[in-house]
């Protein structure tokens, strides 16, 4: 494809809306914006590179099989528009329907998973029970042994689930956004939010001052940061979350497999590296940098499950920087400042909401309320004690 695929023009001095964060989110809000609400005069703000943060470090895990109405609701959502996103942006963003493995080591696991299993039926998600056999059938790399240290007793499938190339999804979003006349404005950190008379009126950047009709912020871990200077306090903590690529390897590992009990989840590219992704760093922190301790666990704890993977190397590892809420669920809706909206708190499992939360924002951000999706999710849920505790199924980790 001939020329760039998004236009990254001088910003201008006002906007209809304003986007802080050029990530994932950001960049499919801004195009359902402009393709569900016809609002085409906004501007995406990015600190480095579009999609240069957490977009271009995650593990690329999508799924929706979580245990509350409210979550598999925005998952499910998301999960049939990746089914068809290809066709939607007319860009190939290598979406794989692979499936998802949920290992269970425990008794306590096994009861968890098969509640899972029933809560996804009962809300139209694909959710099946495996046992150690069936583990073994989807995906013969796993050592389903039960003389090992953390036997698989069964596991959580979603055969709908899979992996898609993150490039690729923000590059077709982004292609498709700029095609109906949304700015990239790529290098322009923002370093605080005007705000006159109780609403947020513009932002002020490096490249300058922007006026704003409204402003939405989509920046992952440093969302809490950027909304301070507006006054705005929200409830969310930055952790570093670990992850890293093997050599490249044939054809081995035909699926997705996480487990919480040893703590890692494996997949492998459509290039051939294995995939690899542990938990959150404890400490808070805005460094993208992984600690050797995290990955030393991470290697332990894939060689528990895939004995077959001791002589791959490590080709190389990064970090993000993902906010996580106190219920292990997003925060996505309005704020006491008026016209300054939130996304963020999705934790690790930002990724496989892109097409779900970038639809559900850009309705709340073009009408100034809630899609009845993301309407569970905002930030009054902690002052009405409305909580929907997702921990033990996203284990803050994917």
């Amino acid at each position: 494809m001939n020329g760039p695929l998004w236009h990254s023009p001088d910003p201008e001095a006002a906007y209809d809306v304003v986007i802080v964060g050029g990530g994932g989110h950001g960049i499919a809000t801004a195009y359902y914006l402009a393709k569900n609400h016809g609002v085409t005069d906004v501007a995406v703000l990015e600190k480095g590179w579009l999609a240069g943060g957490n977009m271009a470090r995650n593990t690329t895990i999508i799924r929706s099989n979580y245990l509350w109405d409210e979550s598999a609701g925005i998952y499910e959502h998301a999960l049939k528009l990746w089914e068809g996103l290809e066709e939607e942006l007319g860009f190939e963003v290598l979406f794989s329907r692979r499936g998802v493995v949920n290992l269970a080591h425990s008794h306590q696991d096994v009861r968890d998973g098969m509640r899972r299993v029933n809560a996804n039926r009962l809300n139209g998600v694909d959710a099946e029970w495996l046992t150690p056999s069936q583990v073994a059938e989807v995906c013969p790399v796993v050592d389903v042994r039960q003389d090992t240290r953390y036997p698989v007793l069964g596991a959580t499938y979603q055969p709908r689930g899979g992996i898609a190339k993150h490039d690729l999804v923000a590059w077709g979003y982004a292609r498709a956004a700029s095609a109906l006349g949304v700015h990239f404005i790529e290098n322009c950190e923002v370093t605080g939010i005007e705000v006159s008379g109780g609403r947020a009126v513009g932002v002020r950047t490096t490249r300058g001052r922007i006026a704003a009709g409204r402003v939405a912020l989509s920046a992952a871990g440093h969302s809490s940061v950027v909304a301070a200077t507006a006054g705005v306090r929200l409830p969310v903590r930055s952790h570093t979350l670990q992850a890293l690529v093997s050599e490249l390897l044939e054809p081995v590992h035909p699926t997705v497999v996480m487990s919480n009990a040893v703590h890692v989840y494996v997949s492998q590219a459509h290039k051939g590296e294995l995939v690899m992704g542990a938990g959150i760093d404890a400490a808070t922190s805005y460094r993208q940098r992984g600690a050797f301790h995290v990955i030393e666990r991470q290697m332990a704890a894939a060689l528990e499950l895939f004995p077959v993977f001791a002589r791959a190397h490590v080709l190389r590892t990064w970090g993000g920087v993902v906010d996580v809420s106190p219920d292990a669920s997003p925060v996505v809706g309005l704020t006491p400042v008026e016209d300054l909206y939130v996304n963020c708190g999705w934790g690790t499992g930002g990724f496989k909401a892109t097409p779900g939360v970038g639809w559900c924002y850009a309705h709340t951000v073009a009408t100034g309320e809630p899609h009845p999706l993301n309407a569970p999710f905002t930030l009054d849920r902690f002052t009405t004690g409305a909580l929907v505790d997702e921990h033990g199924a996203a284990a803050v980790a994917h």
